[in-house]
């Protein structure tokens, strides 16, 4: 049997992250078995169809590597791939259902007759077991609404099979829907295809995964400044485990060994604080060429984006996210802002004094300052002034940068240079005096 499984978003929307998570299982299965991977938009969805979307379920899996075999955009045998562009083909089964008396006709809408009598079962992939649903529970379900579109659970097996879909990969929240569409299937006398619902993904909380436990669209993750290596392998490790027990992989390799067996049946937790490790751990991998170019990419309106090389070593071992970059570093390319309470901060006591202190003893500092000089100079002006080595470099760091945190204080001073470095001491010299900050 030919592999061919399917992805069908419903344009309402940028998708969600847990689509990717879907998407994700769908691209290794495909690949995996040299099979197919299919988009399909499911827009039957009138009220909530959103147009932009569109292009928005293109650019998440374009940006995610994951790459379709046929879909809108590519083509393929079974088209069109976009449901409102098929609504003549489901109504042809809607008639064929209503001519031999297994649908009926309600306040506009078409309703499918379900069988009362017995269960209906299948195997499982996750999990490997048979899930059984008594028939008595199935209730006659709408298949064309009254504004002319099918529902979900009807396009959906119409569809399925016409596109010959081998292996539906989805939600768990779906299997009490999967009754309804095995009784299409064998209304028709069609073979189903093969099922594996995914467990539920859910939140800090232990409830379904939503916005407020920061699950957002794929797109925004990206805008955040993740790298899209990490969102993959971190959504791989919802649910299912590498064999290995392997907390680091790639794409491929998980393609290798990727099995329905190593789902766990428990729900999986989406735990935010474990994907901003693992970016940052990504970003550790990476050589600090490789590094700056992920930056460049991602600072593509920063207008300083190709001066950005020397910082990066500087920064590799404190960001998490490429969006982590420019809050820190700004001050290197631009003017440092000054915020009194910044200063107050500090516990020191006559800042202006101190700071006056630090202005002329950079100017009396032979050039090109050298580290050991720079720190022996000032830890003996701290020392001299009654503070410690730490209020003395907090100073100058907030003097250099605006900020309290920044890369480390001297190599930040020598992407500055000396002259740079003395202006802005000077300025938040001026700064201190205009505001009278000085502490009693």
């Amino acid at each position: 049997m030919d592999v061919r499984v399917r992805l069908a978003p419903s344009p309402t929307g940028a998708p969600h992250i847990g689509t990717a998570w879907q998407a994700l299982f769908d691209f290794v299965f495909a690949r995996q078995n040299n099979g197919k991977f299919i988009l399909r938009l499911e827009d039957t969805d009138r009220e909530r169809y959103v147009p932009e979307s569109v292009g928005q379920i293109y650019e998440t899996f374009e940006w995610l590597g994951l790459s379709f075999d046929e879909g809108p955009k590519t083509g393929g045998p079974f088209g069109p791939y976009i449901q409102s562009e098929r609504l003549n083909i489901y109504k042809k089964y809607i008639g064929e259902l209503l001519e031999k008396g297994l649908a009926y006709n309600e306040e506009g809408a078409v309703r499918f007759k379900t069988k009362k009598d017995g269960e209906t079962s299948w195997h499982d992939l996750v999990g490997g077991k048979t899930i059984s649903f008594p028939n008595t529970t199935q209730e006659d379900f709408v298949i064309l609404k009254s504004d002319g579109y099918p529902t979900y659970n009807f396009a959906n097996v119409i569809d399925d099979h016409l596109m010959e879909i081998s292996h539906v990969i989805r939600g768990n929240e779906f299997i009490s829907s999967t009754p309804k569409h095995l009784m299409l299937y064998n209304i028709f006398g069609w073979t189903p295809p093969q099922f594996a619902h995914l467990p539920v993904l859910v939140g800090s909380d232990r409830s379904k995964l939503s916005k407020r436990h920061g699950a957002k669209s794929a797109l925004e993750f990206k805008k955040d400044g993740y790298l899209k290596e990490a969102v993959l392998n971190f959504l791989a490790l919802l649910g299912w485990m590498h064999p290995e027990g392997k907390e680091f992989f790639s794409i491929d390799e998980m393609i290798k060994v990727f099995d329905f067996k190593d789902f766990n049946q428990s729900s999986a937790f989406f735990d935010q604080t474990k994907l901003d490790w693992l970016n940052g751990e990504y970003i550790r991998k990476m050589t600090d060429e490789q590094l700056t170019t992920r930056l460049q990419e991602f600072l593509v309106d920063h207008s300083l984006k190709q001066k950005i090389a020397p910082v990066v070593p500087l920064i590799k071992e404190r960001i998490k996210k490429l969006s982590d970059f420019i809050p820190l570093t700004d001050f290197l390319f631009e003017k440092a802002e000054y915020d009194i309470e910044v200063f107050n901060r500090l516990s020191i006591k006559n800042p202006v004094e101190v700071l006056t202190k630090v202005s002329e003893t950079q100017n009396k500092l032979a050039k090109p300052w050298k580290a050991e000089d720079f720190e022996q100079t000032f830890r003996k002006l701290a020392e001299d002034l009654g503070l410690s080595a730490t209020q003395m470099f907090q100073l100058i760091r907030v003097a250099v940068s605006g900020q309290t945190v920044t890369p480390p204080l001297f190599e930040s001073i020598q992407i500055l240079g000396e002259e740079e470095t003395i202006k802005r001491t000077e300025e938040a010299l001026a700064f201190l005096k205009s505001n009278s900050v000085a502490k009693l």
